[in-house]
């Protein structure tokens, strides 16, 4: 439900949550992958797992924070993760606007959480797939800041390497903190974890 306009956003009956990255093991720490460690952390506070689901995501329909969420992961590669997206809030029968995508930003400093509805997709691959999928770019990011490229590296290749040491040394309290904003999200409302995330970095 949106109150206010397009200001705000509060929790519906149902939210879908979907963590963003690319599927096997050999992907697992990248720094495109931090989608998929922050739906990690949320699997890990309810104590459920993803089970395959038709719509081409491993989804869990649980309770998150006290609210009814469906949590899921597209099989896909980061690239084409729409259809699995688009699919998955058709099933459960949840509008655009009440997706929310949890992603790596790079126009973010390392470790920086940014909360919004709409927008642009920055370049970034999988939230283009997804907007094209959904028919709209106005669903709900969490954003985690990698950063940028050093020098001249490709950002493609960028994100597609793991977090460097020294940052491996803060990202399980990021990721938990990211996770703290996805539940806040949901009790709070889009303004009010706003507010918070973005003044309390």
């Amino acid at each position: 439900m949106i109150t206010g306009g397009r200001t705000d956003w509060v929790a519906p009956e149902i939210t879908l949550v979907v963590g963003l990255g690319n599927p096997g093991p050999g992907y697992a720490g990248n720094r495109h992958n931090v989608g998929f460690m922050v739906l990690e952390e949320l699997l890990r506070r309810v104590g459920g797992r993803l089970t395959s689901h038709k719509a081409g995501a491993d989804v869990l329909e649980t309770r998150l924070a006290g609210r009814r969420v469906v949590l899921a992961r597209p099989r896909s590669f980061m690239n084409v993760s729409g259809p699995a997206v688009a699919g998955t809030a058709r099933f459960f029968t949840i509008p655009p606007t009440d997706v929310v995508v949890v992603h790596d930003d790079l126009d973010l400093e390392y470790g920086v959480l940014k909360l919004k509805r709409g927008g642009g997709e920055g370049g970034h691959n999988g939230l283009r797939s997804v907007s094209a999928c959904l028919g709209t770019r106005d669903y709900l990011r969490v954003r985690f800041g990698i950063g940028r490229p050093p020098g001249r590296m490709d950002p493609a290749d960028f994100v597609l390497r793991d977090f460097s040491a020294e940052q491996r040394r803060e990202l399980d309290l990021l990721v938990d903190r990211c996770a703290d904003a996805v539940e806040q999200l949901l009790t709070q409302g889009l303004a009010a974890t706003q507010n918070q995330v973005h003044e309390h970095p």
